[in-house]
């Protein structure tokens, strides 16, 4: 790259204007007139100079990337370099162009009548594409290649794109097409597997303050660079962005020149102090503190949308101090909030961090939603300024383990738990692992483990219900477990008596099942006045005196207490959770509509 903003004979001199002549924003003025002018792009600037010197000039060219990052202007100097000509010296394809060729100028101005500029956003239809096929097999007027730059390209219609493809694979030797686009993801994969494709990068904040001092020295003003640094960071790699930002500042600015303090008053941004402050303050838990600060900052003109993202970008400065102490600097990050967030990295834990990250970010989304901002931020600050020193739940349990006599904490004997004598002691990570990670039934769990196959011998009602389970028959089973109360269970007989409002087919379809999935026949029969319980209701039984007996657990019930309106919402074995399987299929709810038709009933010899 060149290290003159304005290479020697890159722009001819521009002829003294008269004093009523219109301004030129920065983004036209300073726009790059060669390719060693972009700033930021080398890999594609290599590869366009290595493909130009041997000759492997492609026929398309789709370049993406964010706004504001010279793609436009890179189609613009392309097409200079396809037709760059200069009488008596070069009259071939060049991306060397020392000085301006015969329709160098024209190109740049977009008037040049063989490079035709088509902005996609307003030319949609297959109408605008059929004129351009139309017109591609005429040569060019007077320059040596015909160039289509299209515009925002992924904005055209699907017929549009269907049209065009044959001419973008095959087009006349003098036509060339330079697509651009900020939506990639949108350009069918037919026109992108067409074209050689350029990701433009974003500036980043060195060459972006090189760029921005460039242009102020060029322009007679005088800019601090910390005000410089705030305005290539809010451009976030644009560098359309940044010069806009530019311009603006100068005209704030006035004869002073270019402030921190003034481009933060113009951008409505809070003094990076403050919020290096306010971020202490709620990571101390001081709401009141941190609630006053937010409030001088919003009287300031600060926004409380753009203080939380300011504390989030803090946050994450600090996060990232703390994982990588001596990581690469951002020169767009000040010495003092750099030295700061060291200091934060090294008393906070990356546990503390993570939540705080969290809380601001939902704090961000309440507020961009919320009818009053500054209410919902203030909230914001609260929630983080309580959360700050809340313990991890591992903590937690360490702590309430600790506190206490020793008596307490002793496990209760195996029949309160309902266990074994040997599996009746529970550690407090034991314990945490229940509380929060609900299990699946046993019954379930075990049914799925003993799924037989046909050939399996099935030896209880439970086997019938794994089978079921295995032939994905997800009606069945959800009858099985909740509508039968079984009243004898024998290899080739089934008998039970079914609750109220059961499918009246439910026996006929079990026997045509068993038949068709055993190769045997079964005896499938109703009675009446079975009292045992449903699969579904022992296992809730089973639930029920699970969590009761946990809940007796001394370090479980000064958990409860501790923590108000939280309760036991699962517990699981250890063993359990290593053999935990991938979640079931959905088992219809009691409040979902099926049954079992008896257009297809069993005869009656079946019994």
């Amino acid at each position: 790259m060149s290290d003159s903003l304005f290479p020697a004979g890159a722009l001819p001199q521009e002829p003294a204007r008269p004093s009523a002549s219109p301004y030129r924003v920065l983004a036209r003025k300073y726009r790059p007139q060669r390719f060693q002018d972009l700033i930021g792009q080398e890999p594609m600037v290599r590869t366009i100079a290595n493909s130009f010197a041997i000759g492997r000039i492609h026929q398309a060219y789709i370049l993406t990337g964010v706004r504001g990052v010279g793609k436009t202007t890179t189609a613009r100097i392309l097409a200079r370099a396809f037709n760059y000509s200069v009488p008596g010296k070069i009259d071939q394809p060049s991306v060397d162009m020392p000085e301006i060729g015969v329709h160098c100028q024209a190109i740049m101005d977009s008037r040049h009548v063989d490079v035709i500029e088509m902005d996609a956003a307003s030319h949609t239809g297959i109408d605008d594409v059929r004129e351009i096929i139309e017109n591609a097999r005429y040569r060019p007027v007077s320059a040596r290649t015909k160039v289509y730059i299209i515009d925002e390209v992924h904005m055209l219609s699907k017929q549009a794109f269907n049209g065009l493809l044959k001419t973008l694979e095959e087009p006349p030797e003098h036509v060339k097409f330079l697509f651009a686009t900020t939506e990639i993801e949108k350009v069918p994969i037919t026109v992108r597997s067409r074209c050689i494709r350029f990701d433009l990068k974003r500036i980043d904040a060195p060459a972006m303050i090189a760029h921005l001092e460039k242009i102020c020295a060029a322009e007679g003003v005088t800019a601090a660079p910390e005000a410089l640094t705030i305005i290539a960071r809010i451009a976030e790699g644009s560098v359309r962005d940044a010069l806009s930002l530019l311009d603006q500042a100068i005209a704030h600015g006035g004869a002073e020149g270019l402030k921190a303090p003034t481009v933060r008053e113009m951008l409505g941004l809070s003094d990076r102090g403050e919020v290096v402050a306010l971020f202490e303050r709620a990571m101390n838990g001081e709401p009141a503190e941190a609630v006053a600060i937010l409030r001088a900052l919003h009287e300031a003109g600060a926004e409380p949308l753009d203080v939380l993202l300011e504390v989030a970008e803090f946050c994450h400065l600090v996060t990232y101090y703390k994982i990588a102490p001596t990581g690469p600097e951002d020169p767009a990050i000040g010495e003092t909030e750099r030295v700061r967030a060291r200091e934060f990295a090294g008393r906070l834990t990356l546990g503390s961090l993570t939540r705080a990250w969290q809380i601001i970010l939902k704090g961000y989304e309440d507020v961009k939603d919320s009818p009053r901002p500054f209410a919902s931020a203030e909230m914001a600050l609260i929630r983080l300024a309580y959360a700050s020193d809340l313990p991890t739940p591992e903590d937690a349990l360490r702590k309430i383990s600790e506190s206490g006599d020793p008596g307490s904490r002793r496990a209760p004997p195996a029949s309160a738990l309902g266990q074994p004598a040997p599996r009746a002691s529970l550690s407090a990570a034991a314990v945490a692992e229940p509380i929060v990670r609900p299990g699946p039934s046993p019954p379930a769990a075990a049914s799925r483990a003993a799924a037989p196959q046909p050939s399996v011998r099935l030896a209880r009602f439970e086997d019938v219900v794994a089978l079921a389970r295995s032939k994905r028959d997800i009606m069945l089973v959800h009858a099985l477990e909740r509508e039968v109360r079984l009243d004898r269970f024998e290899e080739g007989s089934i008998t039970f008596s079914p609750v109220d409002g059961a499918p009246p087919a439910l026996a006929q379809t079990l026997a045509r099942r068993l038949q068709e999935w055993t190769g045997q026949r079964w005896m499938v029969a109703l009675t009446q006045g079975s009292t045992r319980p449903t699969l579904r209701e022992t296992q809730d039984a089973q639930d029920t005196e699970r969590t009761s007996s946990a809940a007796a657990h001394p370090v479980v019930r000064e958990v409860l207490e501790r923590f108000r309106g939280a309760k036991i919402v699962g517990v699981r074995l250890p063993g359990e959770v290593a053999a935990e399987e991938p979640a079931p299929v959905r088992l219809p709810s009691d409040d979902d509509d099926y049954g079992y038709s008896d257009s297809d009933p069993i005869a009656d010899d079946d019994f």
